[in-house]
């Protein structure tokens, strides 16, 4: 069985192959990270296996990829790249991977919501170009956060939060528990909340969750904090609360366009402190990732 590695930047190649064992099934590494959805069947050459980082494979460019039987996606949001539901249609497993990342999110989303309530970049920016702002912060030591979506990663920004003097709470739409949260409804955490972290995953029933009303019910001046998915909000209204100071200040490294153009509005806001997508790329989550992925295949390989 053979497999490509369809757009690996070069420090996961590296770990790619440095990871690679005696008996492993044979995986070309394409070390162009910019390929296009296009270029992949040529690529594949009828392997059977593709791994894949964050090049959309729509289901119309997997029909041309002959021999294609598993997708071995580097994450948990395959569904913003493909979908899954069409490609078992076709005879193609998607596989996911959970939990390599989670302490490397969950320190990001923490690192937004601090810079969020304290304004750091923006006093940076502004320094930088010879002008001395100064301006009140937020203290978070005995605020509220409210986690919406409670897995790995919302545990791990829990337990961060936690020491940090905050006080937790959470809605899921599955029953949890977890030492020092406290689960309720979604109205009262929009409500309560200090510091809104969102960490659902994407699906039908999740896209678009934080809608104009849910926006609209959160507490005046609330931080806002997105490392999941961008298309969990309704972007208008999240840019209209931004502007209107309703959201005091959010943290973004998720997007619905990616690279975000130059003259996307949330560019022009000075209360958005904007991360390129980078809140798992840590190299501990790197080598958790890679050995994720070469588990998958070798797997596959042998059933």
């Amino acid at each position: 069985m053979r497999g490509v590695f369809v757009d690996a930047n070069g420090s996961l190649a590296d770990i790619f192959e440095r990871q690679k064992v005696a008996g492993d099934p044979q995986v070309t590494i394409n070390r162009n990270a910019d390929i296009t959805s296009d270029q992949m069947p040529a690529l594949l050459d009828g392997a059977e296996i593709v791994i894949i980082d964050h090049t959309p494979l729509p289901t119309e460019v997997a029909r041309r990829c002959s021999g294609l039987k598993h997708v071995v996606f580097l994450g948990t949001g395959a569904r913003s790249y493909m979908n899954p539901e069409e490609l078992a249609g076709l005879g193609v497993s998607v596989h996911l991977i959970k939990g390599y990342g989670d302490t490397a999110v969950a320190e990001c989303a923490v690192a937004l919501m601090w810079e969020a309530s304290r304004g750091i970049a923006k006093m940076d920016r502004e320094m930088r170009a010879g002008r001395w702002l100064r301006e009140d912060g937020m203290q978070l030591t005995g605020k509220t956060l409210g986690l919406i979506g409670f897995g790995g990663i919302a545990a791990e920004v829990a337990r961060i939060a936690g020491g940090s003097g905050m006080r937790v709470i959470a809605w899921n739409r599955t029953p949890k528990n977890f030492p020092g949260v406290e689960f309720t409804g979604i109205d009262a955490l929009l409500a309560q909340s200090h510091v809104i972290s969102l960490h659902l995953l994407l699906n039908d029933d999740t896209r678009g969750f934080l809608t104009r009303e849910r926006i609209a019910a959160m507490r005046p001046g609330v931080l806002f904090v997105n490392t999941a998915r961008a298309a969990l909000v309704d972007e208008a209204a999240m840019i209209e609360a931004l502007k209107s100071g309703h959201i005091r200040h959010a943290g973004l490294d998720v997007f619905n366009v990616e690279p975000l153009p130059a003259d996307h509005p949330l560019t022009k806001l000075p209360n958005v402190t904007l991360s390129a997508h980078s809140a798992f790329r840590t190299p501990e989550a790197n080598e958790n990732l890679i050995s994720a992925a070469w588990a998958h295949c070798r797997r596959i390989a042998k059933d």
